[in-house]
């Protein structure tokens, strides 16, 4: 006759001590998740209330309003307070970030497109990790290399050859229209385009790499070119994760403050020239915030301008990562 096998009391002390130590961990787990939500959260709160004065005197017209000027309005026992606006670098942050997307997608599209079809295996790895080192490179250095070798390149290779020959031409005056010293919204773009080209290269690798097999040696057994996978087969497959990407790039373009206020020529009007100066949201922020005075409406519409910031910033991370959401791509 069988004995039933009783568990040893250090069997159950064990069993209780685990039971414990899970309920440890998932508490610190979920204290560490509930702390990111409450800095978000807080972020939020106090770049709305910091920036609320400035919502309040100016009204919704904030948002739209172009003119930036510190030493115009409503006279104090200090000075004037100032008339703010959020209109130029709300169009200094998106229009630098669309010209580098429209740099950089077409290049990360090519990077992808070569270690996933065409690189030999053994140059895949170098490529791949090198563009993935360039996702690393601080900002700062990025700003210093745009400042000291891009932005000459750019006024003498690109900017004075096509002010000079675009003066006397309809339209085209007015697109490259500006000066020939490097400063502008042209070079900002292309240094954002050489930031966020990692980023969206990574992204289409990776989710290139995600098309099953069969499906591409099918094609290619019909007959089909490179390309034609690639065109037929893999972008339809991916479309949705990739325009995802596409926007976290957008996403890091929005934000970024030091490369670009190294270049972008700090302009409080809006120019519509490419090669004219301007400023973006981070760009303004970091250049003028060290002259506001606590209380003033100038750092009121300086937070105002962050917290506008954020909620695009976040607006279009959240929107991309409901993209690579693979219920949704379904």
């Amino acid at each position: 006759m069988s004995q039933a096998i009783l568990p040893s009391p250090a069997g159950s002390r064990s069993g209780s001590s685990g039971r414990l130590g899970d309920r440890i961990f998932g508490g610190l787990a979920l204290g560490a998740a509930l702390l990111v939500l409450v800095l978000l959260g807080s972020i939020i709160v106090i770049l709305f209330i910091g920036g609320w004065p400035a919502f309040k005197a100016f009204g919704p017209g904030f948002v739209t309003s172009l003119e930036w000027n510190p030493n115009a309005g409503t006279q104090s026992e200090d000075g004037p307070l100032g008339i703010y606006g959020a209109g130029i670098p709300i169009y200094g942050t998106l229009i630098t970030s669309v010209i580098a997307l429209l740099v950089a997608v077409p290049m990360a599209f090519g990077v992808a497109f070569f270690l996933t079809e065409l690189a030999p295996q053994w140059l895949r790895r170098p490529v791949g990790t090198a563009i993935e080192l360039l996702a690393a490179v601080p900002s700062i250095i990025y700003g210093m290399w745009g400042f000291f070798v891009i932005k000459p390149l750019i006024a003498a290779d690109i900017e004075t050859p096509l002010v000079h020959a675009c003066a006397h031409i309809p339209v085209l005056n007015w697109i490259f229209a500006g000066g020939t010293d490097g400063y502008g919204i042209f070079t900002a773009a292309m240094i954002l385009a050489v930031m966020v080209l990692p980023f969206i290269a990574a992204t289409m690798r990776d989710v290139f790499l995600t098309v099953p097999a069969v499906y591409k040696e099918s094609a290619y057994g019909v007959g089909c070119t490179t390309w034609e996978v690639v065109r037929s087969i893999v972008l339809p497959y991916t479309k949705t994760a990739v325009v995802g990407g596409i926007m976290l790039g957008l996403g890091r373009a929005l934000g970024e403050t030091m490369a670009v206020t190294f270049v972008i020529g700090g302009a409080t009007r809006i120019n519509p020239g490419l090669f004219s100066g301007g400023n973006t949201i981070a760009s303004m922020v970091a250049l003028q915030f060290p002259e506001a005075e606590t209380g003033s409406l100038k750092l009121a519409a300086l937070l105002a301008l962050g917290f506008i910031l954020f909620v695009i910033s976040f607006i279009v991370l959240a929107t991309s990562r409901l993209m690579l959401r693979p219920k949704f791509r379904e």
